[in-house]
């Protein structure tokens, strides 16, 4: 299965800066996972695009023109959020009708810019037409700007709070998720999904969200869904993390995604 480090962090706004190192340092605690929960002895193919970190366009240009090559299920390594735009970008030429699940504390939807942030990507690529509002979902928000609240009632998009989830419970809320991947699928992962105690080096600290094991039983199931085309994993920070703490759990995910 292909491993794809994209080490990127020039879209983060600064919030960002150390985003780049963490495929790598992911990468380096494989070794430590015999298998995964499956039973399955996870063996990746490692690529890597390469990006320059004071060049967003080239490097989203560089991230897209490979990615279009590239014809078989995969797990992207970030690298900031920035990243997914033109991921997404390079998908939808291979899939024209898609779901986009996305795991993160916040919308992503403040403005149309192009270059995107990591700020602004979902915004711009359903401005753009690269994906549908009605295939979108997103799982796990909790900090808001008032104007993404407005764009998402506007667009009618489908978003999943963290209350939510504590008041569905788990096993509904994947449920739900799962269903709702009935088409080929694209995952996005940003890790500040998860509760900071379990997940301290990201950018933007958030709490209340959900634990590591909520999210591992929600990806161990969209797995056994049979829909998953390819999954993004950003916005780990090694620079801000404690004991690797972050890194390991992003590695513990990918391992838990491998072979879907």
């Amino acid at each position: 299965m292909k491993l794809i480090k994209i080490p990127f962090s020039g879209g983060g706004m600064g919030k960002g800066n150390g985003a780049n190192e963490a495929p790598d340092i992911i990468l380096s605690h494989l070794e430590n996972f015999f298998a995964n929960e499956s039973g399955q002895i996870p063996v990746f193919q490692v690529e890597s695009i390469d990006v320059d970190e004071s060049n967003i366009s080239q490097s989203h240009t560089n991230i897209q023109n490979y990615l279009e090559k590239i014809h078989q299920k995969s797990i992207l390594l970030g690298g900031d959020h920035s990243i997914t735009y033109p991921s997404i970008k390079a998908f939808s030429k291979n899939n024209e009708d898609f779901k986009l699940i996305i795991f993160d504390a916040h919308p992503d939807l403040m403005d149309n810019f192009i270059p995107p942030t990591q700020e602004d990507y979902l915004k711009t690529l359903i401005e753009n037409n690269y994906v549908k509002p009605e295939n979108i979902l997103l799982v796990g928000i909790r900090n808001s700007d008032i104007q993404e609240l407005n764009y998402l009632r506007e667009k009618n998009i489908k978003f999943l709070t963290a209350n939510d989830i504590l008041e569905k419970g788990i096993k509904e809320t994947t449920n739900l998720i799962c269903n709702f991947s009935d088409k080929p699928t694209y995952i996005s992962i940003d890790i500040d999904v998860v509760d900071p105690v379990e997940a301290i080096g990201t950018g933007y600290i958030e709490h209340g969200g959900m634990s590591s094991r909520e999210l591992i039983y929600c990806l161990q199931n969209l797995k056994k869904t049979g829909n998953l085309k390819m999954v993004d994993l950003v916005e780990v920070n090694p620079e801000k993390d404690v004991n690797d703490i972050t890194s390991i759990l992003a590695t513990k995910l990918i391992v838990e995604l491998f072979d879907f």
